[in-house]
Order: structure tokens, then C-alpha cells, then sequence
């Protein structure tokens, strides 16, 4: 597995205020009256007019409010449906572009896995003369990896798991050799499960929490754990919702029957984990999750699921999507100007792992957090869940000499 790629160095450690970046609010989402999908931190705003389309309620515009002396650049963003993750990426996004300068316009299209509309987007894109796609989510990357790869636009996908794992890349070295860039949500397992061995030595059980029709989270981010318990011993449980729309009662029962199974091996339950993995159903369901968990840790691949309150996993081990986005906007500013061309770019991965902590959770769990988590985490709440450490006083991506 390769480092952020591709002239960026594994620096988290800069201040990404000096950017003029501010960090995005769950709290504070701005939401067009006519719209509920599409949704941004209001901050945008400031540098940005955001405005829907009155014919085409799948479609949304952000065009820079200042003059840039650089003529604008067309970019299309393809999601597939709303998420909040997209909510945060999107804002990352505008944030980078904002931050560099760069004059763009973006057309937000939500095409709704819809094969007919998906195809609207792009030969829209391609007659209006587009020079990049966004795939949002790893449900538009993989339709376009199969509907336009080899087209005439660029695409850089975001908010997407694994491409190697996905069979989408060959390695993580190469470039795709096509119209694509690829970022990845992924953190390799080896380096996720040495932090929970610090965690939970002697670990005796993991139960997986997972979507199962969320086929890239169980590729990526559920049978790499499910490997790596039975070649070590390790008691492996599925947590498999079969439902999504009925997540929070199928939720209820996994949770409370993986609970008594550990049990049995497990009688204080201080060698079990939950691993959530990032599945929109699942961490909608973050309440459902720790009213039935008893005392065994919440940890997700997902840091933006360790947030204010108690409605929260104890620690994140992963990569953000705010880092994601941020990787992906500066690929598509290089694609845009002329500096690289996407198919030449290696796999885009945040190295080291984004680790977000709840003090308030561990608490009332009775968890350790070691000392050497808090130093490097990026997101850090209180014992009274109130933030104290976020991204915008940790991470920035650097550019090699």
C-alpha cells in the first residue's frame, strides 16, 4: 500500500487553517428549499453562489462569486444519491478550489443509479465541453468505471472504497493508464488492527457491522477483517443487515445476539470489538448501535462517525471523508492544469490513518485510550463530548520537493 501519491508527502501534522480551509459542521448544513439530497456547510457560501436548477430538480450549480482572472473551468460532480458523507465532501471540495484560487463552475447531478440519466450527465457534460468528472461515492465510481472508461473526460473518484480491492486498479503503483484518477476511503487491515491489538491484546472476538447490500463495504472493508480473524483465531461474527429501510430493527437484534455470543468467550467482554463499516444504513444508526452494545467499544472505519454527544463510536480508525475530498480536489486541480494527466496517477491513499477519539464514550465504557492515540488523532472530543481537536488543526496534504 503507497502513501498519499504523486507528489504529496504522509504530512498530517500542519495546520490546514493556513489554507484558509474552515472545517466542515454536521451541525450546520445548508439545504436548498427545494432540494433533499443535495446539502453543504453554509461556510461555502461566502465564495459561493449555490443555486438549483427550477426545471431539473437533480441538478445544482456553484459558481465562484469573486472575479478570477483565469477563465472557468467546467466540472461535473456525479452522485448517486444523498448521503451525508457527500454533504461533507462536496464542501471539502469547494473549500480546496476556493483555497487555490482555481475558477470553476460544478454541476451537481444526482443521477440516481439510473442508467438513462447517468448517460444524460455525461453526454451533457461532454457537448458543454466538462473537463473533469467527480464520481461521488463508490456507487458512481463504479458505474462509470463501467459506462466511460476510456471517454474523452477525465474523472477523479471520491468518497469511494479500495479500487485494487474492487478490481478497478491493478496495484496501488500504477496509474489506471485511462480517463481515471482514483482516491480510496481504505486504510490497509494490518495497519487498522495494530492499533486495536494496542487496544485489546488479547483480542477474542470482532463482530462486523455491515450493509449487505452495500457490496463495496463488504469487499473492502468487511472480508478483510473476516480473513484476518480466522488466520488468527480471532472468534469472527457477521452483523449483516439485510434491509437497509429496516436497519434500525435488524440493527437491535445483531447487536444484542453478537453481544451474548461474545459472551461465551468474553464473560467481562474486554477482548470483544464492533467494527463498523461504512455503510450509510449503519451509521445512521449510531443510537440503535450503543443502546445494545453493552460495554464492548464501537470502532469504526469511518472517523466522521466519532462525533459530538453521546450518539457516537468510542474511536475511528480510517480516513475521513473530509481527507479524502481534500486529496481529491488537489488531483483534480493538477488534472485540470495540465500539470498530470489522470491516468498517471497512482491511487490516492491518506497515510497514516485519521484517528478520532470520544473520551466522553470510552468513559462510559470503562476503555483505555492509550496515550500514543491521542497524540496523533485527528478528531478528539471531550469527556463531555464537546470537540477539542478537529482536521482543521491537524491535517494538511504537502507537496514533495
Amino acid at each position: 500500500m503507497i502513501n498519499i501519491p504523486h507528489r504529496f508527502a504522509r504530512c498530517r501534522r500542519a495546520i490546514i487553517v493556513s489554507l484558509g480551509l474552515v472545517a466542515f459542521s454536521a451541525t450546520a448544513l445548508a439545504e436548498q428549499p427545494d432540494s433533499k439530497w443535495f446539502r453543504y456547510d453554509p461556510v461555502v457560501e461566502t465564495a459561493w453562489k449555490i443555486s438549483g436548477d427550477p426545471v431539473k430538480s437533480m441538478q445544482f450549480r456553484a459558481q465562484r462569486k469573486s472575479q478570477v482572472a483565469a477563465p472557468s473551468r467546467r466540472v461535473l460532480v456525479l452522485y448517486p444519491r444523498p448521503s451525508s458523507a457527500y454533504d461533507i465532501a462536496i464542501t471539502k471540495i469547494l473549500q480546496v478550489f476556493e483555497a487555490k484560487d482555481f475558477n470553476a463552475e460544478f454541476t451537481v447531478v444526482n443521477f440516481a443509479m439510473d442508467d438513462a440519466r447517468g448517460r444524460e450527465a455525461v453526454q451533457f457534460a461532454e457537448k458543454n465541453k466538462f473537463e473533469l468528472i467527480f464520481a461521488m461515492g463508490s456507487e458512481s465510481t463504479a458505474w462509470l468505471f463501467e459506462h466511460y472508461r476510456g471517454g474523452a473526460i477525465p474523472v477523479v473518484s471520491v468518497c469511494s472504497k479500495d479500487p485494487v480491492q474492487l478490481n478497478q486498479m491493478t496495484n496501488y503503483e500504477s496509474g489506471s493508464g485511462s480517463n481515471f484518477a482514483f482516491t480510496s476511503l481504505n486504510v490497509p487491515v494490518d495497519v487498522q488492527m495494530a492499533y486495536v491489538k494496542e487496544l485489546r491484546p488479547d483480542l477474542k472476538n470482532i463482530t462486523v457491522l455491515v450493509d449487505s447490500k452495500n457490496v463495496s463495504a463488504v469487499q473492502t472493508q468487511a472480508e478483510p477483517i473476516a480473513a484476518y480473524a480466522r488466520q488468527r483465531g480471532i472468534q469472527f461474527i457477521w452483523g449483516a443487515v439485510q434491509n437497509p429501510a429496516r436497519a434500525r430493527e435488524e440493527l437491535a437484534v445483531i447487536v444484542r445476539d453478537a453481544v451474548n455470543t461474545m459472551r461465551k468467550s468474553d464473560p467481562d467482554l474486554t477482548k470483544s470489538i464492533f467494527w463498523l463499516t461504512g455503510s450509510t444504513s449503519i451509521f445512521l444508526e449510531m443510537r440503535t448501535i450503543n443502546e445494545n452494545s453493552d460495554r464492548v467499544p464501537v470502532i469504526s472505519v469511518v472517523p466522521d462517525l466519532v462525533k459530538a454527544g453521546p450518539e457516537t463510536a468510542v474511536l475511528a480508525i480510517g480516513v475521513s471523508f473530509e481527507s479524502n475530498a481534500h486529496l481529491a480536489a488537489i488531483y483534480g486541480i493538477d488534472i485540470l492544469s495540465g500539470r498530470v494527466k489522470a491516468g498517471n496517477l497512482k491511487v490516492g491513499v491518506v497515510s497514516p490513518p485519521d484517528i478520532a477519539i470520544s473520551f466522553l464514550k470510552s468513559r462510559e465504557i470503562g476503555l483505555r485510550i492509550p496515550f500514543k492515540f491521542f497524540e496523533t488523532a485527528s478528531f478528539v472530543y471531550d469527556y463531555d463530548g464537546n470537540p477539542v481537536r478537529t482536521s482543521a488543526s491537524k491535517v494538511q496534504l504537502e507537496k514533495d520537493n
